[in-house]
């Protein structure tokens, strides 16, 4: 039985010295089909651990709601890494951040007006301790103390960050421990938050990504004794819309590690596979200016976001290679991968003239946002009508994110939360003209206090000064495409507004692969009925991945929804990724 104690010398792993060698790989940003590829290569790393979040909004998707299927299979990824010989950190929020649309936590809480998330607000800690009752029975039996790969528990994500409420982080601890957590507890903080985000009985680690020497010393300062751990060491970061691809040199990071194991301490390494933000999962940061975070996690790690072994790959196996043993197995070779192109997209859908198939309206007398409609990802179409003619400026308090208007549906502007807009000049061109805003949710924010981060219009709205009477707000989330009256594309007549549009690949033998849509503009894509992601053409970020499994031989179907106009009809599928530019 693999029962973790933290003594005053170091962890002890069955009364025996260990130290912690962790990697960490997020199962929901991975397909499930290639679990066990991404955890054999991390053995063959050298690690020994590997460590997960577990992101509440995506188990609980709606309120009374709890899903352990398909890729959140839990207990199938569990029970993969044990197979593979590796122990586990389980990291189940119920904040995660993790450049996670909104930090993990389910969109519905926001539902819930004046609530204070990530606190002792009763309605808070009341679906906490629902999420937690839900998710541990099925896991328990994965617990050190009971035969299974899970050495430790997480309490809370960075809350010394947040604030320092330490009855909040005790209530919580009490929930675990309740519901059957009986393997050691650890808080996770920067070092500067170290006594913030503390709780006494608890292991403090301590996350870094450069500073070694001054990091530790911080937090055996806070820590007199006991393990030494580097919780989230970070070796790369995350890329936003607009921004260049972010990279860090293999050889600084691993000498950062050498210096890690060197002061004989334990290490996650933050991240092992960075993976996908699939769908409309991304998040965002909003320090004054909102932020959203591309698709792609790639995050400069050991396995890209394919899985194939990096430079790091091969310098931290190294490195490792000098404090504990490594398979005697040479370092996997790259996958193979498909090239594919061009895809002709031959068939297109309006979204607004199929908006009915799509989402059911609800009427009101202000627009409701996503979270009064019950909805988590993806759009709201806002719909009133405009009584005069003539000149009229939309005033727009609170775009949350993106705004793209139309007047009798015709474009006439957008509205971007990034850009600190929130006005819009433009001509009705006939008395009881309707008015159309297409407000898309571009991910709510994972860090700060912005995570009571509602979306849609939230505040008050006026034409000319005026609140229009009447308002019908439909949810769009985009979960399924199949209602959708497709048709082929007629260059004559090309769809004005954002529209679907749709083709076929032939393939052969499916493997990993890129898709590209150089020149189009902004939207999502979807294969075989796949979310893959956001696609924006000002990058950083140029092509999106698509695991193997998602294709099948023969025909595969690709859709693209194109919010703006696309100056082509064809897609390629490719066989090496475009993340971007790189910081010089």
């Amino acid at each position: 039985m693999p029962r973790l104690d933290i003594a005053a010398d170091g962890f002890r792993l069955d009364d025996r010295p260990f130290r912690i060698i962790s990697g960490a790989l997020h199962y929901f940003r991975v397909h499930p089909e290639q679990w066990a590829d991404r955890l054999h290569k991390a053995r063959l790393m050298g690690l020994n651990t590997i460590d997960t979040y577990v992101p509440w909004n995506l188990h609980s998707p709606r309120r009374g709601e709890f899903r352990l299927d398909a890729g959140l299979d839990l207990p199938r990824f569990l029970d993969t890494a044990a197979a593979e010989g590796l122990h586990v950190l389980l990291r189940p929020g119920p904040y995660i951040c993790a450049e996670w649309e909104g930090g993990g936590l389910p969109a519905w809480l926001l539902a819930e007006d004046g609530i204070e998330l990530r606190s002792r607000d009763p309605r808070f800690l009341r679906a906490v301790d629902r999420y937690i009752g839900e998710l541990l029975p099925p896991l328990l039996p994965y617990l050190g103390t009971r035969g299974g790969p899970v050495l430790a528990v997480q309490l809370e994500n960075e809350y010394g960050a947040y604030g320092s409420d330490t009855a909040y982080l005790a209530d919580l601890a009490g929930l675990l421990r309740q519901h059957g957590v009986d393997v050691p507890l650890f808080t996770c903080d920067q070092p500067t938050d170290l006594e913030r985000g503390s709780l006494g009985g608890v292991l403090r680690t301590a996350n870094f990504g450069s500073r070694v020497e001054s990091g530790l010393a911080e937090l055996r300062k806070h820590q007199p004794d006991g393990p030494l751990m580097c919780a989230e060491f970070w070796i790369g970061w995350f890329d936003r819309w607009g921004g260049k691809h972010t990279t860090r040199g293999a050889e600084e990071s691993a000498a950062d590690l050498d210096r890690l194991l060197a002061a004989d301490a334990s290490v996650n390494i933050y991240m092992f596979h960075g993976g996908t933000n699939f769908g409309f999962t991304n998040g965002a940061n909003d320090k004054g200016t909102y932020r959203p975070t591309v698709t792609s996690y790639d995050y400069d790690a050991p396995l890209d976001e394919s899985g194939d072994p990096t430079a790091k790959y091969t310098a931290f196996r190294d490195v490792i290679a000098k404090y504990g043993p490594v398979p005697d197995e040479p370092v996997p070779a790259p996958a193979p991968k498909l090239a594919r192109g061009p895809v002709a997209l031959t068939d297109c859908a309006s979204l607004l003239d199929q908006a009915d198939a799509l989402g059911e309206a609800v009427q009101a007398d202000r627009p409701l946002t996503m979270e009064q409609l019950g909805q988590s990802f993806g759009f709201v179409l806002y719909e009133a009508g405009l009584p005069d003619q003539g000149p009229a400026v939309l005033h727009a308090a609170g775009v949350r994110d993106r705004a793209q208007v139309y007047v009798d549906g015709q474009p006439v502007g957008v509205l971007e939360r990034e850009s600190h807009e929130q006005a819009l000049a433009f001509l009705v061109p006939r008395p009881g003209a309707e008015l159309t805003v297409l407000v898309e949710n571009q991910g709510r924010v994972n860090y700060g206090p912005g995570i009571h981060d509602r979306k849609g219009l939230v505040g008050r709205i006026t034409v000319n000064g005026h609140e229009p009477a009447e308002w019908r707000s439909r949810a769009l989330p985009l979960e399924h495409l199949d209602a959708l009256d497709f048709s082929p594309f007629d260059p004559a007549s090309p769809p004005v507004g954002p529209a679907f549009h749709r083709g076929y690949a032939e393939i052969g033998r499916p493997a990993d692969t890129f898709l590209a849509l150089d020149g189009w503009t902004k939207g999502h894509a979807w294969i075989n009925g796949f979310a893959l992601g956001r696609y924006w053409s000002r990058g950083a970020q140029g092509t999106l991945y698509v695991p193997a499994p998602v294709l099948r031989p023969g025909r595969n179907e690709i859709t693209v929804l194109e919010l703006h106009a696309c100056a082509t009809r064809t897609v390629e599928l490719r066989d090496r990724p475009d993340l971007g530019e790189t910081e010089e």
